[in-house]
């Protein structure tokens, strides 16, 4: 069994509520004491999302939202939304310099996404990294402590989909990989993957064919009386 990575040998107890697991979940983390060493359980059992959800509240929230941001940047979208773009860049400002300017940033990109790629969770979960939910010169909200990894774990799941859903697996055990890395203190950077193909053009527009419309049935002829 590898060691730890000193930033995942948290206790798992106190975040077991937030995991969701079942009774096959339980009894693969039953006894382990660090919540890495119940993310290596999962894993090994074929479990990669708990693992996932697992290191996505474990780590610590700035670890946490740059581990989002390496995950969707080794999945690229060629067709990202502009909007998503500048929610990265902002997560990944706010992971270098996490002040209140920054994190506030964070927040005003994502609200210009649909929330539907792993770029704009990783800003939200910048945002929920401490100071207040409301805006600002209101009373003080602040985010309850599940919802920066509560982002993390749903952007790491939809950059692992991304495009290629059937390679959701492989690239979730790339991604865990980079976890640990980053909970050892590296940077956990990922290899990106080659952009998808384009989708094929659309056939070439022909003459409308000319609809064919049967003569009406010939009306019968009227018998002769004999």
């Amino acid at each position: 069994m590898n060691q730890v990575p000193p930033k995942l040998a948290v206790p798992l107890a106190p975040l077991l509520p937030r995991l969701d697991l079942d009774g096959d979940g339980l009894a693969a983390v039953a006894g382990a004491e660090s919540a890495g060493l119940a993310a290596e359980r999962l894993a090994a059992a074929g479990r990669l999302q708990d693992a996932v959800k697992t290191i996505a509240h474990a780590l610590p929230r700035r670890e946490a939202v740059w581990w989002a941001c390496m995950c969707a940047r080794a999945v690229p979208d060629p067709a990202l939304p502009a909007a998503d773009s500048a929610a990265l860049e902002a997560a990944e400002a706010w992971v270098r310099r996490p002040d209140e300017p920054a994190r506030r940033a964070a927040a005003a990109a994502a609200e210009r996404t649909k929330f539907a790629t792993p770029e704009a969770w990783a800003a939200m979960g910048a945002f929920w990294s401490g100071g207040s939910m409301s805006p600002e010169g209101q009373p003080v909200v602040p985010p309850p402590e599940h919802l920066t990894g509560t982002a993390v774990a749903g952007a790491v799941m939809l950059a692992a989909v991304r495009h290629l859903p059937e390679k959701r697996n492989h690239r979730l055990e790339r991604f865990l990989a980079s976890a640990r890395d980053i909970a050892g203190g590296g940077a956990g950077r990922l290899q990106p993957e080659p952009p998808p193909p384009p989708p094929p053009p659309p056939p070439p527009a022909g003459p409308i064919p000319r609809k064919v419309v049967p003569p009406p049935p010939s009306a019968p002829r009227p018998r002769l009386p004999s």
